[in-house]
């Protein structure tokens, strides 16, 4: 499998996780909207920040865009 091959499937994979980690992002917002206690939600923030910043790694990992 050619480089362009990879990156178009990994294109695909992107745009499924970004939107998993918006979408946890976004609950937790609503989540501390709705709710008395902000903290309830704020985890949830934290947990969708955690999953597009472990997402990160693994682009700069496997296609070494830094290097």
């Amino acid at each position: 499998m050619s480089k362009g091959q990879e990156f178009e499937i990994m294109k695909l994979v992107l745009d499924k996780f970004l939107w998993l980690g918006f979408i946890v992002m976004g609950w937790g917002m609503y989540q501390s909207l709705s709710q008395a206690e902000v903290m309830a939600g704020l985890w949830f923030m934290i947990a969708g920040a955690v999953l597009l910043l472990l997402f990160l790694i693994i682009i700069v990992k496997e296609y070494e865009v830094w290097a």
